[in-house]
């Protein structure tokens, strides 16, 4: 019988210390998941925060690109404006000649 308990008691010993290594191993196994959670964490927030920079110059660029045609197309409409005005000056006289004549039937 106390063959029989040695070798129960060898059986439960390998159990135990079997069990120490699945235990060693598991502590082992959650410390890289909690490891590579927190990188995965660290990762995200560097992405994030890159896309937000990435997205804000590319916003302040599309702003000065849209700026300067607003400022060409006012330019443009002043030379525009400007070249009507002229030549309705030019033309008023003739103009005014042309509605008198029709008014007063000339």
């Amino acid at each position: 019988m106390e063959e029989e308990k040695t070798l129960l008691q060898q059986i439960r010993d390998k159990e135990r210390e079997f069990s120490k290594k699945i235990e060693t191993v598991k502590q082992e196994t959650d410390a890289q998941i909690a490891a590579a959670r927190n990188e995965r964490e660290v990762t995200i927030s560097e992405a994030r925060r890159s896309a937000k920079t990435a997205a804000e110059e590319f916003f302040r660029k599309e702003k000065q690109k849209t700026e300067r045609e607003i400022e060409r197309m006012k330019k443009a409409a002043d030379i525009e404006t400007e070249a009507a005005r002229v030549k309705g000056e030019r033309n008023r006289q003739q103009t005014v000649k042309k509605i008198v004549g029709y008014v007063i039937m000339e």
